[in-house]
C-alpha cells in the first residue's frame, strides 16, 4: 500500500520544525562591509617602481607569507608518493571528517598523542586549509558554547588580519585584548579577565580565545607553560574556547614542535574538550596551494563539524595525501627545505636589526614586526601603510604594514624572512636604504 504524505502538498512546508527555526534577525544589515584581504595586493606597488627602474630591476618581497612561492616548497619526492596514495585511493568521495588513514597517521605519528589524555583519531578532522578549519571552529564555537551569535571571539591586540573578518564572516565580534608593544602585545592574565568583564558590561560573552605562537603578524612565541597559563586562565574566566594556532610551531630555532601532550594533560577532561588546535602544512611545508590543514579538539566539537561538513565542503583525498607521505617520512625530516633556510634568515635579519635604532619583535615563524616611527614622522605620513608605498614605488622593497592588523601596528611593519638567506640579506638593506632616505 501506497504511503499517504502527512501534510498537505499544496502547501509550502519548513524544513524543520516551527520550534527550531532561525529567528528573523537584520544583523546582517548592521555589518560592516568586510573588505577584501590587502595581502594579495600589496606587491602591486612594485609595478610602479619597475615602470621607473626598468622591468628588470630587483625588487625585494619581504610582504608574503608564502614558503611555496618563495622557498622550495613541499619536497618532489612527497608529492610524488602522495600522488602514488591518491592513485590507489581512487577518486571517490570521502568522508567529511577526511579519511580513516589521515587520522590514524596524524595521530600515531605526527602527535603521538599519550594515552592518558583520551584523544586519539576520532579527536582530529581534516580541513580543506587553515581557513577552513578557522570558520569550521568558530561555528562550533557559537553552537557548542553560549549558543548565541553577535557574541564575542578574543584576539590579540595586533592580530593576523583574518582573525578581524573571518569570525566577523559568521557572526562573532572580534575583540581585541589589552596589549602593550613593550611586551610584544602579547596576553595577560589580567587582560584577560578585563575582556571578561568588558565583554558582559557590554551584554555579550567570549565564545572563544585564540593564542597563536609563533604569531602573525609580531613573530611573537610564546612559551608553552604560558600558553597553558593563559588558557586556564580564559576557561576559568568563563570564556567557552580556547583554539591554539599551531600552524607556525615547526618553523623555530629550537628544533621542537610544541608538545600537545603537555597541553592536553595540564587540563582536566572536561577542560579538554574546550580546547581546538589549528595545523597544517601551509607553512612548514610551504604547502600554501596544497590547502592541507586539520583540527584537534572533543569529541562534541569534531562530531559537530563533521555533521556540518556534510552538507559543506568534502575534504581533497590529494592534500591529505600530500600530509601523509609527510607525517609517514618523519615531518621534521620532511619540512627541511623550509626549517632550514628560513632559519638562516632568521639569524641575518636579527643581527640586521639589532644593528638598526628602533625597536623590534621578533621570536620564530615568518615574520619580524618592525617599529618605524622615526622613519614615518620623518616623512611626514599618517602611517605605516603611506611609508610602505613610499619604499615599494621608490625603492621596489615590499612590506606589509602594520596598520592593516590593528591601529595598534599603525607604525610599524610585518618584514617577512620566508626567503633564502641572500634574498633576506638584500631585502633588509634595501629596507633600511629606503627608510633612511627620508631622514
Amino acid at each position: 500500500m501506497v504511503q499517504k504524505s502527512l501534510t498537505n502538498l499544496n502547501l509550502p512546508q519548513y524544513a524543520v520544525p516551527n520550534e527550531n527555526l532561525i529567528p528573523a534577525n537584520d544583523y546582517p544589515s548592521h555589518m560592516q562591509k568586510i573588505p577584501p584581504s590587502r595581502m594579495f595586493t600589496i606587491k602591486l606597488a612594485l609595478n610602479k617602481y619597475r615602470q621607473k627602474a626598468g622591468q628588470d630591476a630587483a625588487v625585494y618581497d619581504a610582504s608574503q607569507g608564502d614558503g611555496g612561492a618563495s622557498l622550495p616548497g613541499v619536497p618532489r619526492a612527497i608529492l610524488e608518493r602522495a600522488l602514488e596514495l591518491q592513485i590507489e585511493h581512487g577518486t571517490g568521495y570521502d568522508k567529511p571528517y577526511g579519511t580513516d588513514l589521515f587520522r590514524e597517521v596524524t595521530a600515531e605519528q605526527y602527535w603521538q598523542f599519550d594515552s592518558n589524555t583520551d584523544f586519539d583519531a576520532e579527536n582530529i578532522i581534516f580541513t580543506q586549509g587553515g581557513r577552513d578549519g578557522l570558520l569550521k571552529a568558530f561555528q562550533a564555537m557559537i553552537a557548542l558554547g553560549y549558543q548565541r551569535k553577535g557574541d564575542l571571539l578574543m584576539v590579540s591586540r595586533v592580530p593576523w588580519i583574518s582573525y578581524s573578518w573571518g569570525p566577523y564572516s559568521v557572526g562573532l565580534n572580534v575583540l581585541r585584548a589589552p596589549g602593550q608593544p613593550e611586551e610584544s602585545w602579547r596576553y595577560t592574565p589580567e587582560g584577560i579577565k578585563a575582556s571578561v568583564d568588558f565583554a558582559r558590561r557590554d551584554g555579550r560573552n567570549i565564545a572563544g580565545m585564540v593564542i597563536t605562537s609563533p604569531d602573525n603578524p609580531t613573530g611573537r612565541t610564546v612559551p608553552l607553560e604560558e600558553q597553558i597559563e593563559l588558557a586556564k586562565v580564559a576557561l576559568s574566566a568563563g570564556i567557552s574556547y580556547v583554539l591554539f594556532d599551531w600552524i607556525y610551531h615547526y618553523i623555530n630555532d629550537t628544533g621542537t614542535p610544541s608538545d600537545i601532550n603537555a597541553v592536553l594533560n595540564a587540563f582536566t577532561p572536561a577542560e579538554r574538550e574546550r580546547l581546538m588546535f589549528l595545523d597544517g602544512l601551509t607553512k612548514s611545508l610551504g604547502a600554501s596551494n596544497v590547502r592541507s590543514a586539520h583540527l584537534v579538539a572533543g569529541k562534541e566539537v569534531i562530531t559537530f563539524i563533521n555533521s556540518q561538513a556534510s552538507h559543506g565542503v568534502i575534504p581533497s583525498f590529494f592534500a591529505q595525501a600530500v600530509a601523509i607521505a609527510a607525517y609517514e617520512k618523519g615531518f621534521a625530516e620532511a619540512a627541511q627545505s623550509i626549517i632550514e633556510p628560513t632559519a638562516a634568515s632568521r639569524k641575518i635579519l636579527r643581527t640586521a636589526l639589532e644593528a638598526e635604532d628602533n625597536p623590534f619583535i621578533m621570536g620564530d615563524g615568518y615574520y619580524a614586526f618592525v617599529d618605524m616611527t622615526q622613519y614615518i614622522e620623518a616623512g611626514g605620513y599618517k602611517d605605516s601603510a603611506e611609508l610602505g608605498t613610499y619604499l615599494a614605488e621608490e625603492y621596489g622593497i615590499a612590506v606589509v604594514p602594520g596598520v592593516y592588523f590593528s591601529d595598534a601596528g599603525a607604525n610599524w611593519i610585518r618584514f617577512s624572512y620566508a626567503l633564502p638567506p641572500e634574498r633576506t640579506q638584500a631585502a633588509v638593506a634595501q629596507l633600511f636604504k629606503g627608510a633612511k632616505s627620508l631622514l
